[in-house]
């Protein structure tokens, strides 16, 4: 199974954007269906996203719905996390796996978003 690796993140005032990226590395993302997670300070690591192969279907959580979107470039081997409209309630490290559960046993390596003014 392909290594992913993120990119992204960072530090973002609150109403402003970031894109997250999760590529391959050594495999293809073809046939996976790829799921965001976050993990917020003293928090449990939740879902918020997931797309399927071939973008064929998805779900984004209600806490982000209307300001996350989550997208797939197979091209690239790469999938997206688009956010607009942060809040500081989104800051967390932020993580995707090579399925859409948190039993997944391929995870990125994890990327911090800092929403504050």
């Amino acid at each position: 199974q392909a290594r992913l690796v993120q990119s992204g993140g960072g530090l973002v005032q609150p109403g402003g954007s970031l894109r997250l990226a999760c590529a391959a590395s050594g495999g293809t993302l073809d046939y996976y269906a790829i799921g965001w997670f976050r993990q917020a300070p003293g928090k449990e690591r939740e879902p918020i996203a997931c797309i399927a192969s071939s973008s064929s279907g998805g779900y984004l959580d209600d806490s982000v719905k209307g300001r996350f979107t989550v997208s797939r470039d197979d091209a690239a081997n790469t999938v997206y996390l688009t956010m607009n409209n942060l809040k500081p309630e989104d800051t967390a490290v932020y993580y995707c796996a090579g399925e859409c559960s948190p039993a997944a046993t391929n995870w990125g390596q994890g990327t911090q978003v800092t929403v504050s003014s």
